[in-house]
């Protein structure tokens, strides 16, 4: 049985432990919020956490397609993107999926039911996932430099009519 069938009978439980992680990274009061409340409307951020990982996940154990991939990190990668993240911190959740891959496989690793070329094929599959996310992170914050920039250009030309009408 390949690595990813067993982690989709897994899936619930690695979706609430990556979900714990992402969470994790924001400060106490957040993370409380961002687990408490899971009405979209009053924890829009949480929400689309956890709804974002679990389909990140349906898609990676899947069929694994960049372009249906793309959507779903955008997700998440977009939020991260505009708060105060580096962007190393805005993605180490992708590599969390490694270690929490590991956990959930502790008895078929144990086993012998997994060689170590199947788990070479799952970390590199992981790192593929870590670039796809870095993309997706330069394109958010490229749109976030243009939108910053054109407001920018706004103002200014607002500012040159108000001192010209005077």
């Amino acid at each position: 049985m390949a690595i990813e069938q067993y982690l989709l009978k897994h899936k619930k439980s690695l979706a609430g432990q990556w979900f714990d992680l992402l969470t994790g990274t924001y400060p106490l009061e957040t993370v409380r919020l961002l687990k408490k409340e899971t009405n979209q409307f009053a924890n829009p951020v949480g929400h689309a956490f956890l709804t974002a990982i679990d389909e990140i996940l349906d898609e990676f154990l899947g069929q694994n397609s960049a372009e249906a991939m793309w959507p779903l990190l955008d997700k998440v990668i977009r939020i991260r993107a505009i708060q105060e993240f580096s962007p190393s911190s805005s993605l180490v959740f992708i590599f969390d999926l490694k270690m929490l891959a590991r956990g959930v496989l502790e008895e078929e690793l144990a086993g012998g039911l997994i060689d170590h070329g199947e788990l070479s094929d799952f970390d590199r599959k992981v790192e593929a996932l870590a670039l796809l996310a870095f993309d997706v992170y330069m394109r958010c914050r490229e749109n976030l430099f243009e939108v910053r920039m054109t407001e920018l250009k706004n103002r200014t030309n607002r500012l040159l009519k108000l001192v010209g009408n005077e």
